[in-house]
């Protein structure tokens, strides 16, 4: 009696290991499909940027790879346009606003999070509050107060309204906050300064996050369109976005479709590579984001 007990008790985990592995081989084709979807445009991007004018003006179906890559698109994309131009352009705003940013931010959280002052509570209510106001709104009184300061067409007009977050610094202040109290009493028995402290334990703790907000506010400047585009009609301060937007309309992006694929490649690498090098830093920070203590 008690051997098939055991003999039954054996099938029986065999057919729930064997249900497992189906499950599993399910959820893997899946992601695998989910991955196929996602991964596609950037293949067919790629692939488009090397072919030639000539073999992709011949395709009559749409070829799935070719035999004859080559590079004289990204030549072209450069000597045709002011994509060298664009490129500059979005580097420094990116860097300089993000820069700034930080520079604004990280006290912010650490003051709402660490420090005690009279109407701090109600203060931090009503910042959060400014999240509730539309973005279209938010435009409208920048552009208005860019303008009427004669900041149109400038670096300055394009960085000065993107040097804060709400967003950001709620969840800086959220992470600052799940520092242990204990280290904070103990460098203050030390007599460290709150800056010294911020600079020393906060950031060095909270870093996956950090570079996490820098990453995301990095993508955000990159990608940047709206405001760049209204606060300036002047060719020298396009930024990336903008200035594909105006190769798709010139008559390189419509007659030459492998260079405008070639300039869209060029501008999505750095992304694509910042992502690569900082990924497990970002899953950390999301993660943290999600805890506290």
């Amino acid at each position: 009696m008690l051997q098939l007990q055991t003999l039954d008790y054996q099938k029986i985990e065999r057919a729930s290991e064997k249900r497992k592995k189906i499950l599993h081989i399910f959820i893997y084709l899946l992601l695998a499909l989910w991955a196929v979807v996602v991964l596609f445009p950037f293949y067919w991007m790629i692939l488009t940027s090397v072919k030639s004018q000539g073999a992709y003006d011949a395709e009559l179906v749409p070829a799935f790879f070719t035999l004859r890559p080559t590079l004289q698109n990204y030549v072209t994309a450069f000597s045709a346009v002011k994509l060298g131009r664009y490129f500059f352009n979005s580097v420094l705003f990116t860097v300089v606003t993000t820069a700034l940013m930080m520079v604004v931010i990280i006290p912010a959280a650490y003051a709402f999070s660490r420090l005690n002052f009279r109407g701090k509570n109600l203060a931090f209510t009503a910042f959060l509050a400014l999240m509730m106001i539309p973005n279209e709104l938010v435009i409208i009184t920048n552009f208005v107060t860019i303008t009427n300061l004669g900041l149109r067409n400038t670096f300055t007009g394009l960085i000065l309204p993107s040097v804060t977050s709400v967003f950001y610094i709620y969840l800086l202040k959220e992470n600052f906050a799940g520092v242990s109290d204990n280290l904070y009493y103990a460098a203050k028995v030390d007599g460290t300064s709150d800056f010294k402290y911020m600079c020393k334990v906060m950031i060095p703790v909270c870093r996956p996050t950090v570079v996490t907000v820098v990453l995301l506010k990095i993508i955000e400047c990159w990608n940047n369109y709206v405001w760049p585009h209204l606060i300036t009609d002047n060719e020298a301060y396009f930024l990336v976005s903008n200035g594909i937007q105006e190769i798709r309309q010139s008559g390189f992006g419509r007659e030459n479709v492998p260079g405008m694929m070639a300039a869209v490649v060029v501008i999505s690498v750095p992304l694509i590579v910042l992502f690569l090098l900082f990924r497990k830093q970002v899953m950390a920070g999301v993660a943290r984001g999600g805890t506290k203590g």
